[in-house]
């Protein structure tokens, strides 16, 4: 299999192996991800995909595999945030000339963002991006989770007064979003990303608080102090695996909930009857599991990655107004079977915020019926590196199967 990554050496740490070919690195970045391979914890290598950017507790496009010991800032706390996709019946053609409907009704089925907003519908109330009195989806989903989730807060009290049950089935903010797509042959499909909302947060920062106290007493000389890790044995590894394990079950959950309402919202606006999928993918890419590699066992915590097996399908999205992929994985081993989770960030939100304007905004998302307001300029594709590029330097991590290019998208 052709290779497109380079290695970088990293002194008194594991080897970086970089698939960043055109595209650009920022050097805070790769201070990071050497720290990250100065952990002695980290197995063989860590593998860096090309939307990689730096990003609180680990770099953002990272693959860490480590040895019986997880660092919970690597997972970080949008536990199993990722993508959900859905091909339909429908075609290109069978959508309305006017999109704003479409979009105005995905708002109303699907709680969004912070904004001050009521909808009411079907006797739920969705207030501040949450539920009041959740849909019998969102009910049905919890089920699921709720013993354990209890379970979970006999031994942490504190995350039961956490957004949970009204979480499911909501969107949250910043790039999370709601997309109506069409692929190459004008097929119709609906793509949404988020994660597992407040309680995921909620966990996720809880356990990397308890992992910092603990590195003051074991571990002193960590390079950062964000790569505290929790090691087999220890006192909260356990309880750390079975709230990330519960977390992204939410996760999961909460993106098959949300798709389901985004479906119905479809329905209400477009009489023709039609089909859902078709092809389906659900998929992680801020999370950790364990896996097998290079013939040992380990945890690999993807920041920013998608699992990429051969014949495993994925989502790589772009920025708003750029192309989205369905890809299939080619299992290379030495990405530990990744890719990237979609186009990287080439500045911060604040650095967007003060480059560009409302009109940029509005020439960047041209054709593409979504908000296009002060409040989404961070979302601005020139904030984002290029998808092509991007796509161009894993050709030997995954293929694409499908290109999918926005009409509508909701946004938190």
């Amino acid at each position: 299999m052709e290779q497109n990554y380079q290695q970088h050496e990293v002194t008194g740490g594991v080897p970086v192996k970089m698939w960043t070919k055109g595209v650009p690195v920022e050097a805070q970045a790769l201070k990071q991800l050497e720290n990250s391979a100065r952990l002695p914890i980290v197995f063989k290598h860590v593998a860096v995909m090309p939307d990689v950017h730096y990003g609180l507790g680990a770099t953002i496009g990272s693959v860490i595999p480590t040895f019986k010991a997880i660092i919970p800032a690597a997972v970080g706390v949008d536990i199993g945030c990722g993508m959900m996709a859905c091909k339909t019946t429908l075609r290109a053609e069978d959508l309305p000339d006017n999109l704003g409907p479409l979009r105005t009704e995905i708002e109303k089925a699907v709680p969004h963002g912070s904004a001050p907003k009521t909808y009411r519908r079907n006797g739920s109330v969705r207030e501040v991006g949450a539920w009041t009195n959740p849909p019998s989806a969102a009910d049905a989903a919890w089920g699921q989770l709720v013993d354990e989730f209890e379970a979970l807060c006999l031994d942490y009290p504190r995350l039961k007064n956490t957004n949970n049950h009204r979480h499911m089935g909501t969107l949250g903010g910043g790039n999370h979003f709601v997309e109506v797509c069409l692929d190459e042959s004008g097929g119709v499909w609906i793509m949404l990303h988020s994660g597992s909302r407040g309680v995921g947060n909620a966990i996720g920062t809880h356990f990397i608080e308890l992992a910092k106290k603990d590195a003051e007493l074991h571990q002193r000389n960590l390079p950062d102090k964000d790569l505290a890790y929790l090691e087999e044995g220890s006192q909260y590894f356990g309880d750390y695996v079975r709230g990330v394990g519960w977390a992204q079950k939410f996760a999961r959950l909460n993106r098959e909930v949300m798709m389901q309402a985004a479906i119905g919202a479809l329905r209400k606006v477009i009489s023709k009857p039609f089909e859902t999928h078709l092809e389906a993918v659900n998929c992680h890419h801020n999370y950790v599991q364990k896996e097998t590699h290079f013939g040992q066992e380990v945890f690999v915590t993807r920041k920013g990655a998608v699992s990429a097996k051969a014949g495993e399908l994925g989502i790589i999205p772009g920025s708003m107004g750029a192309k989205s992929f369905i890809v299939r994985g080619k299992g290379n081993p030495d990405s530990f079977m990744s890719c990237s989770h979609g186009a990287g960030r080439t500045m911060s939100r604040t650095q967007a915020k003060k480059m560009f304007t409302v009109d940029d905004q509005i020439k960047a998302t041209e054709g593409v019926e979504c908000r296009k307001d002060a409040d989404v300029i961070d979302e601005i594709p020139m904030a984002y590196k290029d998808i092509d590029a991007v796509m161009l330097a894993q050709s030997d991590l995954v293929e694409v199967v499908y290109t999918l290019k926005q009409v509508v998208c909701v946004k938190g």
